[in-house]
């Protein structure tokens, strides 16, 4: 299982960054565990500047906007974050 992260306050792109990973690891019939990180001060923790950020297993991957399907569909494809 994957432990995903998903750091933002709440927007529409956190939303839809949450739904997107949850559509792609469905399809891929890959198990994740989607967890929303709200607390501006957990997300500055992490050393993001723009949300929604995406962390895998302890490791930002991404930051700023909605990720690209395909940048999702990498991320779970590979095993480890890329």
């Amino acid at each position: 299982m994957k432990n995903i992260k998903v750091l933002g306050t709440g927007c529409s792109n956190c939303r839809n960054t949450i739904k997107l990973i949850e559509t792609v690891a469905l399809e891929r019939g890959v198990e994740v565990h989607v967890e929303k990180v709200e607390e501006i001060q957990d997300i500055m923790g992490y050393g993001i500047m723009s949300t929604p950020g995406v962390v895998i297993e302890g490791q930002v991957v991404h930051a700023g906007g909605v990720p690209s399907r395909q940048k999702v569909e990498g991320w779970l494809q590979l095993g480890t974050p890329s």
